[in-house]
């Protein structure tokens, strides 16, 4: 294989990722026009079409798929390798991306981050908000951040916070005026406040255990948001019943704003993960990353 192949090779991947030649484009620096005349040059060398193009859309052939997935776990692995070469520097330095939920981002990543990116100059991070069940590797993360209960078996699992506890919350006056509910089918008579999750659209399940007993229960009511932060924010006026991290709403429990209902239906679980890719090859970087982040019991209130 020629210099030429190879780069050909990363420029098809590149293409078949996007599925566009103008967004794998602007990836590689090059035109559009040029990236596709080096797609034709590269069908033509192998003798195979590897693209199906129309006048909107670009996708691989049934070989495109296959080149796609055995060129792509290489080059990947070559960039890993390429990348790891910053062992030999003195200090960590490199792009670390990383996806994550606008809480976590809030209350773990970035109090923890302001340390390790002071005393690492040469460290940058790319932190991408997200409520999706991200394929790190497809979208070229290099980790992730989500609660521990919804992370691949196949993934390194790192934990970031403590046990976590969601909780239903309402205001004092809307439960004067609607009551209480006392089992988890009495929300279907409550205004409940959902949270619209991208991943296939639907809304988030509320979920419940007692007596290892669990339940997954879908509310309705007036509003749906894509945010915690609003749900928090209509909880607070009174719109209704919503399900939200008790960290978020720890204020407005001790002060009276808020009030929160089956309790003894909420139990903690696992808290905030790091998770990345079981091959990844740890850079300098990277590994600084994940010890500036990785919890110990204790050492918040030591640090406060």
């Amino acid at each position: 294989m020629n210099r030429q192949d190879l780069a050909d090779l990363s420029a098809f991947v590149a293409v078949a990722r996007e599925r566009s030649f103008t967004r794998a484009a602007a990836q590689l620096g090059v035109t559009p026009s040029a990236l596709s005349h080096c797609m034709r040059s590269l069908e033509e060398r192998l003798g195979v079409r590897l693209l199906n193009r129309t006048t909107r859309s670009v996708t691989p052939t049934e070989a495109g798929e296959r080149m796609l997935r055995t060129v792509a776990f290489h080059l990947d692995e070559i960039a890993t390798h390429v990348t790891a070469l910053n062992d030999l520097r003195d200090r960590p330095a490199g792009n670390i991306r990383i996806t994550a939920d606008e809480f976590s981002l809030q209350t773990v990543l970035w109090p923890r981050l302001r340390g390790v990116l002071a005393e690492h100059p040469d460290i940058h991070v790319e932190i991408e908000t997200d409520y999706r069940l991200v394929d790190l590797v497809a979208e070229k993360f290099d980790a992730g951040v989500r609660l521990g209960d919804i992370i691949d078996k196949d993934m390194i699992a790192v934990p970031i916070g403590p046990p976590v506890r969601m909780l239903v919350v309402a205001t004092p006056g809307y439960l004067a005026k609607h009551g209480r509910p006392q089992t988890p089918q009495d929300l279907a008579e409550h205004n409940c406040i959902n949270l619209r999750l991208p991943t296939l659209g639907g809304l988030y399940a509320w979920e419940f255990e007692r007596n290892r007993r669990e339940q997954r229960v879908r509310v309705s009511g007036q509003l749906i948001f894509n945010s915690i932060f609003h749900i928090r924010d209509a909880t607070l006026e009174g719109f209704g019943l919503s399900y939200l991290m008790e960290d978020l709403v720890r204020d407005a429990l001790a002060d009276g704003r808020l009030e929160a209902v089956l309790e003894d239906w909420s139990p903690p679980f696992a808290g905030y993960h790091l998770y990345y890719p079981s091959r990844r090859q740890p850079t300098p970087a990277f590994a600084a990353i994940v010890e500036a982040l990785r919890w110990r019991p204790g050492r918040e209130a030591r640090s406060g």
